[in-house]
């Protein structure tokens, strides 16, 4: 379990962090990622009426391809989110079988467009398109996803301009729920450029010892019950069960799975790890609402270096 503040103030350690101690007499806490997100949307709403008083308002511009029911799901929350946060926003459809020039087009035009301060290219792409290229047109200064490799490079040398938005979000809810990843055990199952690379050099950041597991790795439960800290982006179904998490784990569950009866789950099996983790994100509610909040502050972010370039404050 956590103890409270004053515990681990008289321990000597940081105020703002809690202890990890073994938890066996009561079902995990809830990481309530919906919460969070809310609150720092408010805190967002604040900034951008400030930016926007200086002539920068936010901009977000979201390129989507095709015609991917769950894609065009994520923009439209992505696009109110915007909206509700008071920032300037275009959403870009192109269809499935669109020229890679094409793409290339409109994203040069964006990178270009003064309104526009933060690019998203919305993934998975059509086959027929080269991600990587498309991802490597958006201006470096404009990539709020923090897929470029200029910003791949900047995270990986500790210091980053914009970090991906999911691993962002699982540090912001660490912070808020007072976990130290300092000398703890963090194992992060999956190795994508969008989540488990990025998350273990966040968690490495932060001083924990990292291990990433992925489909390759034997033995994963021999590795996932070292963890004191447990991420999961496998992005396969309840495949983390609760014989498999260290009792008193922190478990972040980033997969967002539909099941055949069109109800959503994780990768962690919620109902056995809970009686054994001390805190548990939920899905949904839980690492999607932060992924979107990180996009916002990733974006004013741009915006805030964009108007100090314009006042002279940072160079091109």
């Amino acid at each position: 379990m956590l103890f409270p503040q004053a515990a681990h103030q008289r321990n000597g350690q940081h105020p703002y962090y809690t202890t990890f101690l073994p938890k066996t007499y009561m079902t995990a806490s809830l990481l309530d990622g919906k919460a969070i997100a809310l609150d720092l949307r408010a805190q967002y709403r604040k900034q951008v009426a400030a930016l926007t008083a200086r002539g920068q308002r936010p901009g977000l511009a979201v390129v989507l391809v095709g015609e991917n029911p769950a894609s065009q799901v994520y923009v439209r929350n992505k696009v109110r989110a915007c909206d509700e946060a008071g920032m300037y926003s275009e959403n870009i459809v192109l269809p499935a079988d669109v020229r890679l020039e094409e793409v290339i087009e409109r994203i040069e035009a964006l990178n270009r467009d003064p309104r526009i301060h933060g690019i998203l290219v919305q993934l998975p792409l059509p086959p027929q398109l080269d991600e990587a290229r498309v991802l490597a047109t958006v201006s470096a200064q404009k990539d709020v996803d923090g897929f470029h490799t200029e910003n791949v490079g900047a995270l990986a040398l500790g210091n980053p301009r914009f970090v991906p938005c999911t691993p962002k979000g699982v540090m912001v809810l660490l912070e808020r729920a007072g976990i130290d990843p300092r000398g703890r055990e963090a194992v992060v199952v999956g190795r994508s450029n969008i989540v488990g690379k990025p998350m273990a050099r966040l968690l490495l950041a932060a001083d924990a010892t990292v291990t990433v597991c992925h489909s390759k790795t034997r033995d994963l439960a021999a590795h996932t019950r070292r963890a004191d800290i447990l991420v999961v982006a496998i992005g396969r179904a309840m495949m983390i069960t609760g014989d498999m998490v260290k009792p008193g784990a922190v478990v972040i569950d980033v997969g967002m799975n539909r099941r055949a009866d069109g109800t959503l789950c994780g990768d962690v099996d919620f109902a056995s790890v809970r009686p054994v983790a001390s805190w548990i994100t939920p899905v949904p509610g839980g690492v999607g609402p932060m992924t979107i909040a990180m996009l916002l502050a990733n974006t004013i972010e741009a915006a805030q270096q964009a108007a100090d370039r314009d006042e002279g404050y940072l160079a091109d």
